[in-house]
């Protein structure tokens, strides 16, 4: 107790001498301040609460502000020790601490900071700019609008500084603030990108400054990469890539993100297997790093890699599962690079078979099913996902590698996750593993999944909904009566009628898609549909009218096939959805489906007049009767030669059932 009361005190000390007049007494304890929360978390975020980050700024803005007004005349020394002191101080709270930056942002203090960097003393222009610097790497800080004249102006003045750590505040803003193409483009049109590329030949941090900066520039902007690559015959291309060779783990790693940047936005660039081998190990080699370079190298593999299937056999031939794997099992590692090792993962399953089977030859798969109970909820996101990557395997999900105790549980609770993005992922890796082809879902049924789904399916949030319906879609495919039943109840016809005509376009053709695989199969699973007065069958119909959308057209009307393919009470009931426009002398909207320029649209469309003129079905006649009298029937014979070969097949079997109840009727 009485360390305590002594820091207490001590603290409250401090506080007084930081608001005393006295110059010398502030600038102790300015100094004293600083030593104690450099590197310090908890203490700043304790000096924070006692409300020292405003006093400290208060000594800024007075100081520089005098400077100011003196128009660059110089102040006594100890003014500018002062200066340095403060602004110290404050990058000291805003380094690696977002609450610190968000104090030091509510005290007014950067206007202040920037006054620094007109000073007569180097050493408060240094000062202000590492403070600036320190302040632009937390996303609390301001982004900087460069397509205002102003701001471009003032950003070129930062790079064009002989002061390296005004140069590198520059650059600093641009990697904190540029986001968007049309930003990308100015700064190109400004000579931002030029002026970068000469500073690659400055100090060891103005050409890291460089590295990071072309790197957020060039991103997803064609214009840059052009400029880049073509910038002195090549030169500026042929700097990065030797700097991949740098002695500085930290200047590779920033060397091998600028050339990513510059072959993920024009993928013509960098096509030599010697470059992609090259940047491959490069990162398997950076992941060794125990620093900050160790803790990025992950991402900056996944970002390389993802998508390409080249990249991906180059990353298997050079052992990357394995790596990665050795990197999983070591103890206590950060939650940054623990994700960023499990999404490199993820992206290496996401494509191939072989990549998937060596990840699983490790038993990989017990350290990503630990990992999803992790405390970080970015660590459990990234098991989610790339469990959801690994699960893509046919031959895994048939034998039923997934659906067991190690992995269906945890994944289900985390579907109740606080995390949206932790429960989006999870519903994604379900979505993926109760696709399962021959083994009991049962165990997914004890643990609650089917009642977590549902009640994800009403969710606020559109993309739980969404992502939850997919879920149930996939759980419905290929399902035994009693499972569709189950799952239905939970449902109920009501919600999945509200569903059906959701807000959102995407969740609408889920829900539908939902509805496709609960009918199919048996005649009980049919009668589903037809629950509560037929609630659902009207809300399919009333879609099919009113929708714009081919993928909700589609999804709609194998629906209505589905149904059709039922008794004879089913299929009068999806001829009552069709045609009751043609008995008033109206068009059916089933003709606008067999004229769509989309195939899928035509083969659904053809396959509901097949389901709903079987032969020998009783009424298959008169119903036959009608769909020629709204002129379907001569559509359908009008696309005997139609180009998808798959409508073509379709349409001669109805053109065959066709001419049986023609003859039948004569």
């Amino acid at each position: 107790m009485p360390t305590s009361t002594t820091a207490a005190g001590s603290n409250s000390d401090l506080v007084t001498r930081l608001n005393s007049p006295d110059a010398e007494v502030q600038l102790k304890a300015l100094r004293e301040l600083k030593n104690r929360i450099i590197g310090n978390r908890t203490k700043k975020l304790s000096f924070v609460k006692l409300g020292l980050v405003p006093a400290v700024a208060a000594i800024l803005a007075s100081k520089a502000q005098a400077q100011a007004q003196a128009q660059a005349q110089p102040q006594p020394d100890h003014d500018s020790n002062l200066l340095v002191q403060s602004a110290a101080v404050l990058g000291s709270f805003a380094c690696g601490f977002d609450a610190g930056a968000r104090a030091v942002l509510d005290a007014g203090a950067c206007p202040n900071l920037f006054l620094l960097l007109s000073h007569p003393d180097d050493k408060v222009v240094d000062a202000g700019a590492r403070s600036l610097r320190m302040i632009y790497q937390s996303n609390m800080a301001p982004k900087c609008d460069f397509l205002q004249d102003k701001n471009m102006e003032f950003l070129l003045s930062l790079l064009n500084s002989d002061n390296e750590n005004v140069t590198g505040l520059g650059a600093s803003i641009v990697i904190h603030s540029c986001e968007t193409t049309a930003e990308k483009k100015a700064l190109c049109h400004a000579g931002v990108l030029k002026k970068l590329i000469s500073l690659l030949e400055g100090s060891p941090s103005q050409r890291d400054n460089s590295l990071e900066s072309l790197a957020t520039i060039m991103k997803s902007n064609v214009e840059a990469v052009s400029e880049f690559v073509g910038c002195e015959s090549g030169r500026a291309l042929s700097s990065v890539i030797e700097l991949t060779k740098d002695r500085y783990p930290r200047t590779r790693f920033l060397a091998s993100m600028c050339l990513i940047a510059v072959r993920n936005t024009s993928s013509c660039y960098l096509q030599d297997i010697g470059i992609k081998t090259k940047l491959v190990h490069l990162l398997l080699e950076l992941h060794e790093d125990p620093g900050q370079v160790g803790d990025e190298a992950p991402f900056a593999f996944s970002s390389l890699i993802s998508h390409k299937v080249d990249l991906q056999k180059l990353a298997l031939e050079a052992n990357a599962i394995d790596k990665l794997y050795n990197h999983l099992q070591k103890n206590r590692l950060n939650p940054k690079r623990f994700q960023g090792i499990l999404l490199a993962l993820a992206d290496l399953c996401s494509k191939l078979e072989s990549c998937r089977s060596r990840f699983l030859s490790l038993q990989a798969l017990n350290l990503v099913s630990e990992a999803l109970t992790h405390d970080s909820s970015d660590v459990r996101t990234a098991a989610c996902i790339c469990l959801r990557c690994v699960s893509r395997s046919i031959k895994n999900l048939c034998a039923g590698n997934f659906m067991n105790e190690m992995i269906v549980p945890p994944l289900v609770r985390l579907l109740d996750d606080p995390s949206t993005s932790v429960q989006v992922a999870a519903l994604c890796a379900v979505g993926n593993i109760i696709v399962d082809f021959t083994t009991d879902r049962s165990l997914f049924l004890q643990c609650g999944g089917v009642k977590q789904l549902v009640q994800l399916s009403k969710s606020m949030d559109s993309t739980l909904r969404l992502n939850a319906l997919w879920a149930l879609r996939n759980l419905m495919c290929l399902a035994d009566y009693m499972c569709k039943l189950g799952t239905f109840m939970e449902l109920t016809a009501s919600s999945l009628a509200s569903l059906i005509c959701d807000p959102e376009p995407f969740v609408q053709e889920q829900a539908l898609a939902l509805i496709r695989n609960l009918v199919d199969g048996c005649m009980e699973s049919v009668e589903l549909v037809f629950a509560e007065d037929d609630i659902i069958l009207d809300a399919v119909g009333r879609q099919l009218q009113c929708v714009s959308r081919d993928e909700i057209w589609i999804q709609g009307l194998y629906v209505l096939s589905n149904v059709a393919s039922g008794n004879e009470f089913h299929k009068e009931a999806v001829m009552h959805q069709l045609v009751p426009q043609a008995d008033n002398g109206a068009q059916s909207f089933i003709l606008k489906f067999l004229q769509s320029n989309e195939s899928q649209l035509r083969i659904a469309a053809v396959w509901t007049i097949i389901n709903l003129t079987f032969p020998s079905s009783p009424s298959a006649c008169s119903r036959f009767v009608k769909l020629h009298n709204a002129g379907i029937v001569s559509q359908v014979k009008s696309m005997v030669n139609d180009p998808c070969p798959d409508v073509k097949l379709r349409v001669r079997t109805a053109l065959g059932q066709f001419t049986t109840l023609n003859d039948g009727a004569t």
